[in-house]
């Protein structure tokens, strides 16, 4: 009996010593990462704010010093104030009811967007990338900051030779770290940081494959980078595919880095630890090619807006890619201060030729450099279809869906109906590890992306993909051969907005026109990481490729135009875009070929030999983007939270009001006016006049129909007043350009007419 009660006493023991044990971990179990973010710095210093962040986290764990210094991730304390830390639901909703915080969000997932362009756009020669006209020679002492996957340094594309002394006044540093050393960077690559805080709080550890540093082990940073500002690379290639000299758009503008995202994935609050050192470091432009999923929340709890308004403030142009959705609304990088960037095909290919037994020929997209010898038997995959699938679910080819008896030996046409690279990819594995020795890809939703399958392969459309199995259905012994790809010039009636391009109109502030421009990203060559896959470049396809074409635009502005605003820039690369092709005919989109409309390429297609010289530029201030907000709803606390200035609503205008270099009117009642202003950077004396295409059943008046300038700097202001006349159904589109013998200032005009009243 004693044994037992002792064994009792042991057992309470236990139990009580597991529940304390319990009660003190329990908050850690059910804590999760959140941003607190509380506006502008203001005129505190770095330290106070670090102070005041960690008597905040002092206070909600009760005075524990541990608990608070364990809980703290990041402090954000040079451009915009705030910290990233482990909290419970309840600390988290206690600290966003605390003076001074703008909001409290958890810590979001971002994925990534995921050369001849710049010949395509205008832009020749090696090194110079010089415009007629104007030296871009300053481009040395413009530094743009990549929020990415970090940079393969070695690369060909960000050599330093021959670039003069770092900027002065540059404050970056090149953080140490595995593979990449505090003198690993040079002249060309002057900073490097990475941020690993917030994915390893939401990734299993062994996702992280390699290089715990500014070091690329994805491919994706370096492929942006050298698309921006690579150096001149003679005979650059993809396994012999593009073969030819490439470089970025301003190949002797400075890089650094700030790695954040790892196997594609990337977290708010390491997001804006990067955008907090990026402008305390001094860059001048920010490019990211990552975002969110559609729909995005409001702009003041979103990292990317979040740490772009701050930019912008300082003067840093933000550009970012506008998503990889392809639907309409989907576009994401939503904010008015963000230059947001769709994507486009250029004139260059990567097809594979496919030959059927009756002597047909078809052209398929593909990376694929393996070919078939001799024709084989062609098949749907549904008829290899095994073990527990459908034969429908097998002519998609998943994973162990083939029977491999029926598949050894042939050639198999599979369907596919998503968005994802990787699947297709996989597609060409399965067909190969059941013995398929060639693969057509039927894409359902007619994609152009070109894919390097492990065999040989090609993508087709709904149109032909038709045709080749009618082929196959009605032949006895249907046969077909696929060649290795081939890189074709000419290629079609470029531009053409990629169809996997996310579009508008915008699901946040639909007054505000997303995406701004369109800029190449389908199948774009650019330097690669040899950690993945061995090769030093890779060609790729997505709006994170778009986006660092519009970068390097902004550079070369940047180069000769230092003073200008990052509004000032953005116009200039609106007004001058082209909704032309290189046949002078409107650029298409989607499967159908349709006329493509602003909701698909904002402004249109970038024009970089026009940007230096616009004409008149729609600038925006800082406090434009304060009576934005008032405009959305924004209280005056709310304001000056974020602003930390005395900043007011004095009136609530429509957000149809910021001075945007296009005008959306989404709920057009009867008749509705708005007012613009231009500031005159071309020739001091010029005129101007209205040069007006109304959308169809809306009349469009200016007043005043002329502008008359007297010297640069010269503002002028317009109003545009848009009337229903006519029933309309959805969104129609027009446009208004102020003209005169140089310069066509061209802006899109988008109205839905309400039929309600």
């Amino acid at each position: 009996m004693g044994s037992i009660r002792n064994a009792q006493k042991l057992f309470l023991f236990l139990h009580l010593c597991l529940c304390v044990f319990l009660a003190v971990i329990g908050p850690s179990f059910s804590s999760k990462l959140y941003v607190v973010y509380m506006g502008s710095r203001g005129g505190d210093g770095p330290d106070k704010i670090l102070r005041q962040n960690h008597q905040i986290l002092h206070d909600l764990h009760r005075g524990s010093v541990e608990e608070a210094k364990a809980s703290h991730v990041y402090s954000y304390r040079h451009a915009f104030r705030g910290f990233a830390a482990r909290l419970t639901e309840e600390q988290a909703s206690q600290v966003a009811e605390m003076p001074g915080v703008v909001s409290v969000f958890p810590n979001t997932r971002r994925n990534l967007h995921t050369t001849h362009s710049w010949d395509f756009m205008g832009l020749l020669g090696e090194e110079t990338m010089e415009i007629p006209g104007y030296s871009t020679k300053n481009q040395v002492n413009v530094i743009i900051g990549f929020i990415d996957t970090g940079i393969w340094p070695e690369s060909p594309s960000f050599s330093d030779a021959g670039m003069p002394p770092v900027p002065a006044g540059w404050k970056g540093r090149c953080q140490p770290g595995e593979g990449f050393n505090s003198s690993t960077c040079n002249r060309k690559v002057i900073g490097a940081r990475y941020y690993l805080n917030g994915y390893q709080a939401e990734e299993e550890q062994e996702k992280i494959v390699s290089y715990r540093s500014a070091r690329d082990s994805v491919g994706h940073g370096s492929h942006t980078a050298s698309t921006a500002a690579g150096r001149f690379v003679d005979n650059m290639n993809y396994s012999g595919l593009a073969a030819g000299g490439a470089r970025g758009g301003a190949p002797m503008a400075r890089v650094a880095v700030y790695k954040t995202c790892w196997r594609s994935a990337c977290y708010d609050v390491d997001l804006l630890a990067a955008f907090d050192d990026a402008i305390r470091d001094g860059v001048n432009i920010i490019s990211l090619s990552l975002g969110g999923d559609s729909p995005q929340g409001d702009y003041f709890s979103d990292a990317i807006s979040i740490g772009a308004f701050h930019a912008v403030s300082r003067g840093v142009v933000v550009v970012a890619s506008a998503g990889n959705e392809g639907s309409s609304g989907s576009a994401t990088n939503l904010a008015p201060w963000i230059i947001t960037v769709a994507a486009s095909s250029t004139d260059r290919d990567f097809t594979s030729d496919i030959i059927l037994g009756n002597g047909a020929h078809f052209a398929g997209e593909s990376l694929s450099i393996s070919k078939m010898n001799s024709p084989a038997r062609i098949i749907s995959a549904a008829e290899a279809y095994g073990g527990y699938f459908t034969p429908y679910q097998s002519s998609f080819c998943l994973e162990s869906s083939l029977n491999i008896t029926k598949a050894k030996g042939k050639v198999l046409v599979c369907h596919h109906a998503g968005s994802s690279t990787e699947s297709k990819l996989a597609k060409g594995t399965v067909v190969k590890e059941a013995g398929g020795v060639g693969m057509i890809l039927i894409d359902e939703a007619d994609r152009d992306v070109a894919i390097p399958f492990a065999i040989p392969a090609a993508i087709v459309g709904n149109r032909v993909g038709y045709k080749i199995l009618s082929y196959i259905k009605n032949s006895r012994k249907p046969t077909s051969k696929i060649l290795s790809a081939k890189t074709v010039l000419g290629f079609q009636s470029a531009p053409q907005v990629a169809p996997f391009s996310s579009k508008g109109p915008n699901a946040l502030t639909p007054e505000i026109l997303k995406p701004d421009v369109l800029a190449p990203g389908l199948n774009i060559l650019a330097a690669w990481s040899p950690a993945t896959a061995n090769m030093n470049f890779n060609i790729l396809s997505g709006t994170s490729m778009a986006c660092p074409h519009v970068t390097g635009i902004v550079a070369l502005i940047k180069s000769v135009h230092p003073s200008w605003s990052p509004s000032a820039i953005k116009s200039a690369i609106m007004t001058t875009a082209t909704t032309w092709n290189k046949h002078r005919k409107p650029i298409r989109a989607g499967p159908d070929g349709r006329k493509a409309n602003p909701f698909d390429l904002g402004s249109g297609f970038v024009r970089p030999k026009q940007v230096l010289d616009p004409g008149l530029v729609y600038d925006a201030t800082p406090s434009d983007y304060k009576a934005f907000l008032c405009s959305i709803g924004y209280s005056n606390r709310k304001l000056q939270l974020i602003t930390r200035d005395n900043s007011t609503c004095s009136s609530k205008a429509s957000s149809s009001a910021l001075n945007y270099p296009s005008i959306t009117v989404p709920d057009l009642k009867s008749s509705f006016s708005v007012s613009r202003t231009v500031t005159n950077v071309g020739r001091p004396r010029s005129v101007y006049k209205a040069v007006v295409y109304p959308p169809t059943g809306v009349n469009v008046t200016v007043v005043p129909k002329r502008l008359v300038f007297y010297r640069y700097g010269q503002k002028m202001r317009f109003t545009v007043k848009f009337e229903a006349t006519a029933p309309t159904k959805g969104y129609v589109f027009g446009s208004l350009s102020w003209r005169n013998r140089r310069s066509w200032v061209t802006t899109p005009l988008v109205v839905r007419v309400d039929h309600s009243t």
